[in-house]
């Protein structure tokens, strides 16, 4: 409910056509020179059969330009996305005929930062109602 922070989620609701109470909440990045995230995937197996249901989309946020380095990269996909202010990324976890079960091709890693800094913010959109969940601990 935060002023700055609800409008975002709101538009990512829009953009993604889901509802807000889908998402979790944004998760901040900083990687400074030398940092990066090896190659994961956001789908948590887990919370299949939870209420929150599975991380179905995410949709990365740019905050600034980095100088050098910082790429999102999809190994799998051989695409790198480089860092730009006010751009975003968005990929599914889930295969779109079986949108429970997790699409493997988009296992991703942030690249390292080779100069400057790079601020991001992850917007997990679940399944299902990931709010409600996690008001119950059930997520």
């Amino acid at each position: 409910n935060h002023p700055v922070i609800g409008p975002v989620i709101e538009r990512i609701a829009n953009v993604t056509g889901t509802h807000p109470h889908n998402s979790e909440h944004l998760q901040l990045l900083r990687y400074e020179p030398g940092q990066y995230y090896h190659q994961h995937h956001d789908y948590i197996e887990y919370q299949q059969g939870l209420p929150c249901g599975v991380r179905m989309l995410t949709l990365f946020l740019y905050l600034n330009d980095v100088e050098d380095g910082g790429g999102t990269r999809f190994p799998l996909l051989d695409i790198t996305v480089q860092p730009k202010k006010g751009t975003a990324v968005l990929w599914p976890s889930v295969l779109d005929e079986d949108p429970e079960e997790k699409d493997k091709r988009t296992d991703h890693e942030a690249l390292p930062v080779i100069s400057g800094i790079k601020y991001g913010a992850n917007a997990w959109i679940h399944s299902r109602n990931y709010r409600a969940a996690e008001e119950i601990e059930c997520t």
